[in-house]
């Protein structure tokens, strides 16, 4: 069974990356990010996710579930790409990936709230 905060967790947990993320591309940390595997969201979609998702009653927990992969991963791409050109000194081009970075945040906050509205 999935614990009532959960999904506010993994919520959590990836809203800290993100601010990790934007902190050093404004040059304020030197966070080098991790692969989609590696992250606190990422262990859990590979593991244990997927028998507590299926441990939900609603139908639609799989799908939602399921639609996080897609722009989890692509988040992570992002990311090492925003960094890779903060460090080659294209600022402009980081910044158009942190704008990216930021809408594919938003797509798995509302997913995660989605899959927590159905516990």
């Amino acid at each position: 069974m999935v614990a009532k905060a959960f999904f506010m967790m993994r919520l959590n947990d990836h809203v800290q990356y993100l601010k990790k993320m934007d902190a050093t591309l404004k040059g304020k940390d030197n966070f080098v990010g991790m692969d989609h595997c590696s992250c606190k969201l990422g262990k859990w979609l590979y593991n244990e996710g997927v028998s507590e998702v299926e441990s939900l009653t609603d139908p639609r927990a799989k799908v939602v579930f399921d639609s996080l992969f897609e722009p989890h991963e692509r988040f992570h791409t992002v990311g090492q790409e925003a960094l890779a050109k903060k460090a080659a000194g294209d600022e402009t081009g980081a910044q158009a990936a942190l704008t990216e970075l930021h809408t594919l945040s938003n797509t798995l906050a509302n997913k995660l709230l989605e899959l927590d509205k159905m516990k």
